[in-house]
């Protein structure tokens, strides 16, 4: 499988003709065609990776290519977690990587609202 957008012209399949679009990925335009996939806009102009995992800093892109796997998830027009595979690309979209943070660990004080220790159902 290529990454690469084929042309029309050599496409045995002969599709039909689609209107060009345009989405930005971390503010860099991107041309597409109307009726890709975010991820198919992204992937047909060579880029692989656009979210990197929480413990290693490892590059993601499109893993599975069916919203299974969550591996293509970005931030687009402001919300976060859209898997790229399953949403189409509008002209405009705006699409931003995604780091995926560890949450940060929750205190008892932070997890009680009047700062008092959460009740475990522990009983003495």
């Amino acid at each position: 499988m290529s990454p690469a957008r084929i042309p029309a012209d050599r496409d045995a399949v002969g599709p039909r003709r689609s209107a060009a679009i345009e989405i930005s990925l971390d503010g860099r335009p991107v041309a597409g065609l109307r009726g890709q996939t975010l991820a198919g806009v992204l992937l047909g102009s060579g880029r692989l990776a656009w979210r990197t995992t929480s413990t290693r800093d490892e590059p993601r892109g499109v893993f599975c290519g069916i919203g299974v796997c969550f591996d293509c998830i970005a931030e687009v027009n402001g919300e976060r977690d859209v898997r790229l595979c399953q949403r189409r690309a509008s002209d405009g979209d705006r699409v931003v990587s995604q780091h995926d943070a560890l949450p940060s660990p929750v205190t008892d004080a932070e997890a009680s609202p009047s700062g008092a220790a959460p009740d475990r159902g522990v009983t003495s």
